[in-house]
């Protein structure tokens, strides 16, 4: 009997150096009997000499396509664009099933290669709660970003290109020492705070000195009168952590900004959420995603009025790559333990249920 076998893909994602398999994570995959292949790849923060010593097999960077169609594919971010049909299984975050821009031809790929996605997102366990997510990291990552630029903004400046950073005290220390010492007297709203993202929002800006009373934790019960909501007016920084599953009403809108006036507070909208391209998007003022390169994005909020930028990294946790994805790889192992038994365990058959429903959507959207 064969071994079962996994191939771990490298990123394309400019500046993405987190992975989906730490080198700990498949010494104990090849422990329990896995053959694991690593493509090559400079970019990721843990060198490839890490995973060619505890067993794994390297090849070549972005080989894949060439691998056995038996052999699962896992990654993170999406796949570059193209129109090759698709005929292996591929385990990551697809950013297609919410109708983001692009999300049939995506899914037609896998229609036409007869392969399968197994979307990282929705891999859920009995309870639907999700078995792995980098949400923590992108919450605490994201609220040190909305920081640096209050402090860049104090400066007369824009905040410029980001670089990741080595450990989260690393990244502690730096935003203090922006901001002079201390957060303090910087005050936040953070919507979402009880869920994971938004949990890693709130221990930055504790971290970084806030005081308590300046760091608004909102859930489901404060916005559930619905928006917009003025409060968001009053801070230095919101960060919107929620998870998106349906339409909700603005919290934000442009109109409401431009009333504000002179008046306004707000100087930094945080979209760590960012589901920019979907069509219920709470924060409808910007339309695109920004990058560690070009990290803010302004906001047309009228003449003479106070500035604002959004910022709408759709990879934040990127900036603490190595803890990131230690985190992520092990609350992952124990569901990759169960794929050779994808056709029955529950983790898999439910992914793979949620895969067929979407394909059939987008088939029909593509009118084939």
């Amino acid at each position: 009997m064969s071994k079962p076998s996994l191939w771990l893909r490298c990123e394309k994602k400019e500046f993405e150096r987190r992975t989906a398999l730490t080198p700990a994570t498949t010494k104990k995959l090849i422990d329990a009997g896995f053959e694991i292949f690593v493509e090559r790849d400079e970019q990721r923060i843990f060198v490839d000499s890490e995973y060619e010593a505890v067993g794994c097999k390297l090849v070549d960077n972005s080989s894949w396509p060439s691998a056995p169609v038996n052999i699962p594919i896992i990654g993170l971010k999406e796949l570059p664009e193209s129109t090759d049909p698709i005929p292996h299984s591929h385990i990551q975050f697809a950013h297609c099933y919410k109708k983001q821009d692009g999300w049939v031809d995506i899914l037609l790929r896998f229609h036409r290669g007869g392969g399968t996605l197994y979307d990282i997102e929705f891999l859920t366990d009995a309870n639907g709660r999700r078995v792995a997510a980098f949400g923590y990291h992108a919450g605490f990552a994201g609220a040190a970003v909305g920081a640096l630029a209050v402090a860049s903004q104090r400066s007369g400046e824009k905040l410029g290109h980001l670089k990741s950073f080595e450990s989260e005290d690393a990244m502690i220390n730096t935003v203090k020492t922006a901001l002079g010492g201390s957060g303090k007297g910087v005050k936040v709203l953070v919507i979402g705070a009880l869920g994971r993202c938004g949990r890693g929002a709130v221990d930055l800006f504790r971290k970084i000195g806030l005081d308590e009373d300046d760091v608004l934790k909102w859930d489901m019960a404060e916005t559930a009168k619905g928006g917009p909501f003025s409060e968001i007016l009053d801070v230095d920084i919101f960060v919107n952590c929620i998870y998106l599953s349906s339409k909700t009403p603005s919290f934000l809108t442009r109109d409401q900004l431009i009333s504000a006036g002179k008046g306004r507070r707000l100087s930094t909208v945080v979209d760590v959420s960012c589901d920019t391209t979907n069509p219920f998007n709470p924060i409808p003022i910007y339309t695109i995603n920004t990058t560690f390169s070009s990290p803010t994005v302004p906001v047309d909020v009228g003449t003479e009025n106070p500035p604002l930028s959004v910022i709408s990294i759709d990879h934040f946790p990127s900036l603490l790559p190595r803890e990131a994805s230690e985190q992520f790889s092990s609350d992952l192992f124990p569901s990759l333990l169960q794929l050779p038994d994808r056709e029955t365990a529950q983790v898999w058959t439910v992914a793979k249920a949620l895969f067929d429903k979407k394909v059939t959507e987008a088939v029909k959207e593509a009118k084939l």
